[in-house]
């Protein structure tokens, strides 16, 4: 459950940046649980999380992650970085820009990892840095591993919502959309992706 602290730093970090924010609250339970699916639970597996924000699904990921997993989580925003650290001493803190996710991964020894979960509010993004970040994700991603993002109903039909959704079926083979959550604020679908069509020897 989100406690007052949560809500108050995320409304926080979103009035410095609005157009990197992307929404009025964090993500509920209900949705953490279904972007978390896609995180392996056995072995050691790979997590890198992109718009962590406060952390309500860097906490389920954190469930589901066996021990001897990793998990990288890219903020980029300095204050809920810093929060992030603070009260998530298990996860490992990137501070950048998720279009330099193959850097930002390769400057802390990791080349590959075995899912990638988004919190980014995609809709609000121009086509050249969804298309930027969309093309680092299906750098890193291992074969077989799975990319879990959402989308809130409301931006679904804006034309930002719909590049976006048209730009997951180019860049992979198979997309599955959740049914609506209706238990978020505001309420959202997911979208599983896997196979990239990017070939990883282009990075």
């Amino acid at each position: 459950m989100q406690t007052i602290s949560d809500t108050s730093a995320f409304l926080s970090a979103a009035l410095r940046q609005p157009g990197v924010i992307g929404a009025v609250a964090p993500s509920g339970p209900a949705l953490a649980e279904v972007l978390a699916a896609v995180v392996p639970g056995r072995d050691k597996p790979v997590v890198a999380e992109l718009g962590p924000g406060t952390g309500p699904v860097s906490r389920v990921i954190g469930r589901r992650l066996p021990p001897g997993g990793r998990h990288f989580a890219v903020e980029i925003d300095p204050e809920l970085a810093d929060r992030l650290e603070l009260t998530h001493p298990d996860v490992e803190v990137l501070r950048g820009d998720a279009a330099d996710l193959g850097a930002l991964l390769y400057g802390a020894g990791v080349r590959q990892v075995d899912a990638v979960v988004s919190g980014l509010p995609w809709s609000l993004f121009p086509e050249a840095q969804q298309r930027a970040i969309l093309e680092q994700v299906c750098y890193v991603l291992a074969p077989g591993a799975g990319f879990s993002t959402f989308a809130y109903r409301i931006s679904t039909p804006t034309a930002g919502g719909r590049r976006f959704r048209a730009l997951l079926h180019e860049y992979f083979e198979e997309v599955v959309v959740s049914r609506t959550i209706w238990r978020n604020l505001p309420p959202a679908l997911v979208y599983l992706c896997r196979r990239p069509t990017v070939d990883r020897t282009d990075a």
